[in-house]
Parts: C-alpha cells; structure tokens; sequence
C-alpha cells in the first residue's frame, strides 16, 4: 500500500491497491483505462453499428454450429452474469450448451438458480465435477502460499473445462457473461490472471502434496494458439454488444427465473464469499467491493455517494463469516488453529513465484497491436 492514503476523485479504488496512481485531478489509472478501452465499445452499444455488428456475430454463431446439436458454449454459476447471458442467448435463437464446473462450494441458492434457469429456458446443462481431492490440496496450497487470489484453482478449472466441452462437441463458439459494464475495474495485485497455468502449478509443486492427475489445466499455448487456431474456438463476450445494467438484469431474472439473490457478487460459491468477504479484507486490506463498485461508477450504473455509503456496510454478516470460516477449514481437511496459522503469515505477492505474467504481458501488447492495425482475425482473443 503507498505510504499517503488517497482515494479516486472519480470512482472510489484506492491506496488499497497498491500499484495505483493518480492524475492532476485525482483520477485514478483504473478511470483513465476504462475511457481509453471500454468507453470506446461501450459507445456502439445500440447504434446502427453496433446493431450490425451484433447482428452478424449471432449470424455467424448459428452458422459455424449448423448441423450440430448445439451453437455455443455458455457457462453457467447461477449467477446474475451468467443468468442473464443465458437468457440473452436464447433470445437471439441460440442452441447453447450449458457448462458448470462443481468443485465443491456450490450454495444451495446457486444450485436452485441453475436449476430453474436450464429447465424454464429448455437449455441442457453438462455439469463437470472437479476431483474434490485435487481441488481441496490445490486450494490449500494457494492459501499456504499467501497469495490474495486464492480463487485461481476454481476460476482456472471453470476456464479448461469450457474449452474441452466445446472441442469434445465440435462447437466453435464460447460464449462468455465477462462485461466491461460491470466488471472494468479489478487491479491485478488483488486478483492475478487465473488463466496461467504455470503459476497454478508452481504453487501446488511448492505447497501442495497431491498430484494433479485429473484437474483440468489449460496452457497459454492450448488457450491462445491451439484451442483458436487448430480447434476454431472463439470467445465472444456477448454481453459488451448489449446494453448491460445490473439492477435490471438482476429484476429480468428474478421475474422471470425466480432467481433468488445470494448477497454479493459472486457469493453463489461459498469458499469465494469467505475469500472476498473475510480472507482478502483480513489479511490483505482489499475489500473487492471497493472493484465491483467502481466499475458501476464509471459505467454510470452507481453514484459515488451511494458506493461509499455501501462502503461503510459490512461486506457480510459477521456470525455468517465466522460459521463460513469454520466450515471452510473443516471441509479442506483442517483445523481453525492451523486455518487461522495459515491465514495470520505474511501476504505474498504473485511475483514471488513462477508465473508466466511476461507472455501475457507480450500477447496483450500483441493483440493491442493489432487492433490498432485492424488486422485483427476472428480467432485472435484479447
């Protein structure tokens, strides 16, 4: 954390990320990157452009999947993203196979959701059921390790298990609820890139003490030049062509779903409300709220009195925390005293173990290049 306390002028991320910076007026880095990359997106939602643009990618969608039994690829956590996305998808006439990775922290209101969404919408769900074993040790070994982004072993299972599905049926197109209106903003010193592969395994090779013989990995060669390039896999994130507000995304499921909220982004997993709402404020100072509001603020969806109001909120309820705390250590196998040892070591940074943050650095700085030339062919993925 910098040494003086400063927060945005504009949205309300602060001296909490530690890689922070500010303009002559107070703006913090993570404003001036929204205006220089999602703004610009954003824009064409709803114009005649942008109106083609949507109208030939589904166009495509239905194309590249004729003769199959499905179209897409959408996953599926019962959350408000994903829900609403399949909801979006049927609508445009999608045959999408829904895709859940279980690895074990399911609540029970995400698994009702699920359930409600595939059966009113008459989408089949695959669900793929992580080796609890595997997914148990590797999820210790990043809390051993002191790292802030404890959630990599779920989000990277959910990632490679994505790509399989679609290789495994033939279809050409992931569909994914990731939304710059909603999701801009998160620094990478709270939250590092759960795509790389060799940093989830170096953590497990130093801190881990079962071998991975059937958690799904995905490689920066399988991901960027295998998957797109030999399998024709694409991911479109649907939701930067639509007109995205949260609140009433959130009404449109609950009317039409009955969709039953969970308290919090993301708390349809019960390890990742105790990650975000007691591990990451505890033990590093960062209260992902702090993101997730910000990121309303710019995209206009949330006023900034209202966001430091929320603030001054608890993120959960404390005897729910404590009874999550306890129940986490119990089903990982430990005791709270070694749970709470664990937790009390000194914070860790990403950098500090292998990783392969340099290649995205290089492929990100590639694909802006691009871009920027226009050159841009449909497998190529940001």
């Amino acid at each position: 954390m910098l040494a003086k306390y400063q927060i945005c002028s504009r949205c309300i991320m602060d001296t909490s990320d530690p890689e922070i910076f500010f303009d002559s007026s107070g703006v913090c880095n993570h404003c001036l990157r929204f205006d220089q990359v999602a703004v610009p997106v954003l824009k064409r939602v709803g114009t005649s452009q942008g109106n083609r643009t949507l109208t030939t990618l589904i166009d495509e969608i239905k194309r590249e999947g004729r003769g199959r039994d499905y179209d897409c690829v959408i996953g599926i956590s019962g959350g408000i993203d994903s829900s609403y996305l399949a909801y979006q998808v049927k609508e445009f006439g999608l045959r999408p196979l829904a895709v859940h990775c279980d690895t074990g922290w399911n609540s029970e209101l995400a698994v009702n959701n699920i359930e409600n969404i595939v059966k009113r919408l008459n989408i089949d769900l695959f669900t793929y059921v992580v080796d609890w074993r595997e997914m148990r040790d590797l999820q210790l070994a990043f809390f051993r390790a002191s790292l802030a982004n404890c959630d990599i072993p779920q989000d990277h299972a959910f990632l490679a298990v994505l790509y399989r599905m679609s290789v495994s049926h033939g279809i050409r197109n992931i569909i994914s609820g990731w939304n710059l209106a909603t999701e801009s903003i998160l620094p990478r010193s709270w939250g590092y890139n759960a795509g790389d592969v060799r940093h989830l395994l170096g953590i497990q090779k130093k801190f881990g003490t079962v071998k991975l013989k059937n958690y799904p990995t995905l490689s920066f060669f399988q991901r960027y030049l295998y998957y797109p390039f030999v399998k024709g896999v694409r991911t479109i994130r649907l939701l930067n062509y639509l007109p995205y507000e949260k609140e009433r995304a959130k009404a449109l499921i609950q009317s039409e779903f009955s969709w039953r909220d969970y308290g919090g982004k993301h708390y349809e997993s019960v390890f990742t409300r105790f990650f975000q709402a007691y591990y990451l404020p505890r033990k590093f100072g960062y209260d992902k709220r702090r993101a997730h509001y910000s990121s309303l603020i710019v995209s206009g969806q949330l006023s900034r009195e209202d966001a430091l109001h929320a603030m001054e909120q608890p993120p959960y309820d404390e005897r729910a925390l404590m009874e999550d705390k306890a129940y986490v250590a119990k089903k990982m196998g430990i005791s709270d005293a070694q749970f709470d040892r664990i937790i009390a070591q000194p914070p860790r940074s990403y950098r500090d173990y292998p990783s392969n943050a340099r290649l995205f650095e290089f492929k990100n700085g590639m694909v802006r290049r691009l871009k920027h030339l226009k050159v841009v062919a449909r497998n190529v993925q940001s």
